[in-house]
């Protein structure tokens, strides 16, 4: 009798273990779904970015389109008629590629041909969302099979440059098979979990690690043999001259934490080289990119008036006056973009091509 009442407990408590499972994975997904939704583009009411209408008299673009999976991706070449070589450029999560093209056109000015597209459930491409921290190498893995193949792509040596999501995909996926001549990370993460366990640590603190399992089948349930694609890796892989950007005060993707500059020690491949930003107010996720003007600027006039608003009205600022305060920013500061980034990219993609 006592042997049936203990056999009789251990199997409830699998079960209850399974059913743990099953609804703790459930709730991870539901989550997970939630947080890599659609990244559209922002109410132009509502934002001082300059998008394509801005440039377009000075930089005309060619668009195209490929399969990425099961969802069509728009892409869009810059400076058709520059030879110094094609780079393929591929953008951070909740945004499109036009975010960048501060970089892009002023990379078009130094020669380069540039093609940058839209990822998976974001901007103008399809994709209910952007489905996870993979993507973006899967992704740019599509946009070199669909370069390589486009006559007004293959005819030049061709680089890859990301930022944050896109700064993981342009170092993974030199796991891949590409003729890559150079690679510039910006902000990338070394492997999608270790991200996901970093903002888990952020949200929950010690806690997290009772969720960490879940995050882990969830990604994995997601990408299979892709889940686990590692920066560094395909680093070590390539050979190639590799530029890791990254700052040291990055709140997004921490420098000691799951970034691939963290893992310096770890990269065997000669031929890479390290830029740290550091200096004050300059030295986050993507802060570098902005102008010692703009950043000056920023810090006395705008955050305070950001703050003088927020405060005036608790926080809850109606659509009229948000509005107005987005038309009284200087568009040409915010617009600028740090020259010493623009030359160190270029430099490099310059000394890789020889």
């Amino acid at each position: 009798m006592k042997k049936k009442v203990i056999k009789i407990s251990a199997a409830i408590l699998v079960l209850l273990l399974i059913a743990g499972c099953i609804t703790g994975f459930v709730i991870t997904k539901k989550e997970m779904d939630k947080n890599f939704g659609r990244g559209e583009y922002p109410d132009r009411r509502f934002t001082a970015t300059w998008f394509y209408d801005h440039y377009e008299p000075e930089y005309p673009r060619q668009e195209v389109s490929f399969k990425s999976g099961d969802n069509t991706l728009k892409g869009f070449i810059y400076g058709a008629g520059n030879d110094r070589g094609l780079i393929v450029f591929a953008h951070g999560i909740g945004s499109g590629h036009e975010f960048y093209l501060g970089l892009i056109t002023r990379l078009v000015d130094r020669g380069w041909r540039v093609f940058a597209y839209d990822c998976t459930g974001s901007g103008y491409s399809e994709g209910e969302g952007t489905v996870g921290l993979a993507q973006s190498a899967l992704d740019l893995d599509s946009a070199l099979t669909f370069a390589e193949g486009d006559s007004r792509l293959n005819s030049l040596d061709t680089f890859v440059l990301g930022h944050s999501w896109g700064g993981y995909a342009a170092a993974a996926v030199l796991n891949f098979d590409h003729d890559i001549k150079g690679c510039v990370t910006m902000s990338g993460y070394n492997t999608p979990f270790e991200e996901l366990a970093e903002t888990c640590d952020g949200m929950f603190g010690g806690k997290s690690k009772l969720i960490y399992p879940f995050v882990w089948a969830y990604n994995k349930a997601t990408f299979g043999k892709n889940a686990s694609l590692s920066a560094v890796d395909g680093i070590n892989k390539s050979g190639i001259p590799v530029l890791v950007i990254h700052g040291d005060n990055d709140d997004v993707i921490a420098y000691d934490g799951a970034s691939i500059i963290s893992h310096k020690d770890e990269i065997t491949n000669s031929n890479v080289e390290y830029k740290v930003f550091s200096e004050e107010d300059r030295n986050g996720h993507n802060s570098y990119f902005n102008t010692p003007e703009y950043t000056e600027y920023k810090k006395m006039i705008l955050i305070p008036l950001q703050d003088e608003i927020n405060e005036k009205y608790n926080n809850k600022v109606p659509e009229e006056e948000l509005i107005r305060f987005y038309e009284s920013i200087d568009k040409e500061l915010y617009n600028g973009f740090n020259p010493e980034l623009v030359e160190l990219i270029d430099s490099f993609f310059g000394k890789a091509a020889n």
